[in-house]
């Protein structure tokens, strides 16, 4: 059962991996013909007008592995009908800039399809043995949950690579968590094989020097995804519902707190950009564009190790659990300490020179 399970998923992941890496160079072509595409400033790093509209690939990649491989289902129908919505609203993003309340607008919409039609919602949680049932309360708390995961993916959407591969390290973590549970029959198991293999197909032409950009059709499109499949997956279990998706998604929350955290100190709106996120900071450090993204890859590897290990708890060595977490609370402490990211240390000690 288990090669079985194996061989197919190897057959999912390597098909959209093909239609995503075959169909990019085409969704370049188009984004150039419409003029979707984006122009550095000083606050991004690339050089050059890049074209984006590269959530048209994976979403390509994503319609066609449903096809072949997904099953037809009131909860499918409502994804399918929610990714319509996210990605056309991204497309529209992409080619001309939309105010943030439009964008808003279309976010809820699609997080409205899958949290009303399709009934997926964050409805309890098991805690410390207390039971915590949201009522009536669990419809805005999914649909808050949702839109969140698309903007914390949007907003770590900085390098050549990095919203990419950071999904894709979610998405293996998921299958990987089905796998030890024996939870492969699943919809949620199929989805992440789906959009592993569509992500990793993207990244052929995504990964630094990039080609071609996510663009808010593909960063807003993975994390209603990643939304989606949280939900669908791990809820009720033991705060797994809460610590999984935040665990293998803790670098792109961390990221998200500490702009928030760093624009209300320094008096400004939480909207605000600016140049002082995660990546930003290591590239202040030195380090090479590459190998920024191979650094944050590897500090999220990490948090989704972590997760694992919390899932399966007693099967893994408590030494070796309790290790790993420390290490990861050592390294925050650190990198607060050591950069910008949440307030710049530089002006404080000049004011406190004076």
């Amino acid at each position: 059962m288990i090669d079985s399970t194996i061989i197919y998923s190897c057959k999912v992941v390597i098909f959209t991996l093909i239609i995503a890496a075959l169909a990019i160079p085409i969704v370049k072509k188009i984004a150039v013909h419409v003029n979707a595409l984006d122009i550095p400033n000083s606050r991004k790093v690339h050089q050059k007008p890049m074209p984006r509209l590269g959530g048209l690939g994976i979403f390509f990649a994503f319609l066609m592995g449903y096809i072949f491989f997904g099953q037809t289902t009131v909860k499918m129908n409502s994804i399918l009908i929610g990714s319509f919505i996210i990605v056309l609203t991204g497309i529209i993003d992409d080619i001309k800039p939309l105010d943030a309340k439009d964008k808003l607008i279309g976010q809820l919409l699609s997080a409205s399809v899958v949290t009303f039609y399709g009934e997926i919602l964050l409805d309890n949680i098991t805690a410390f043995s207390l039971d915590i049932n949201f009522g009536y309360f669990a419809y805005p708390i999914t649909i808050i949950f949702i839109v969140a995961c698309m903007n914390i993916i949007n907003l770590i959407d900085g390098l050549d690579g990095l919203s990419g591969g950071i999904s894709a390290i979610f998405f293996l973590t998921i299958i990987i968590l089905c796998f030890f549970q024996g939870r492969t029959t699943g919809l949620e198991f199929t989805l992440a094989l789906v959009m592993l293999g569509s992500t990793l197909g993207f990244l052929i032409h995504n990964f630094y020097p990039a080609k071609i950009f996510a663009g808010d059709s593909g960063a807003l499109f993975l994390g209603f995804i990643i939304s989606v499949i949280s939900l669908l997956g791990f809820k009720g279990t033991v705060l797994t519902s809460v610590f999984v998706p935040l665990s293998i998604l803790a670098v792109p929350i961390l990221d998200t707190l500490f702009a928030i955290l760093r624009r209300l100190l320094k008096h400004k709106k939480i909207t605000d950009a600016d140049k002082q996120h995660l990546h930003h900071q290591l590239l202040g450090m030195k380090f090479s564009h590459r190998n920024t993204v191979l650094i944050i890859y590897g500090v999220n590897i990490l948090f989704a190790a972590a997760s694992i290990f919390y899932t399966l708890n007693d099967q893994v060595d408590i030494y070796l659990r309790r290790g790993i977490y420390l290490v990861l609370l050592l390294l925050i402490f650190w990198f607060v300490n050591k950069t910008n990211i949440v307030t710049d240390k530089k002006i404080e000690f000049k004011k406190k020179k004076k």
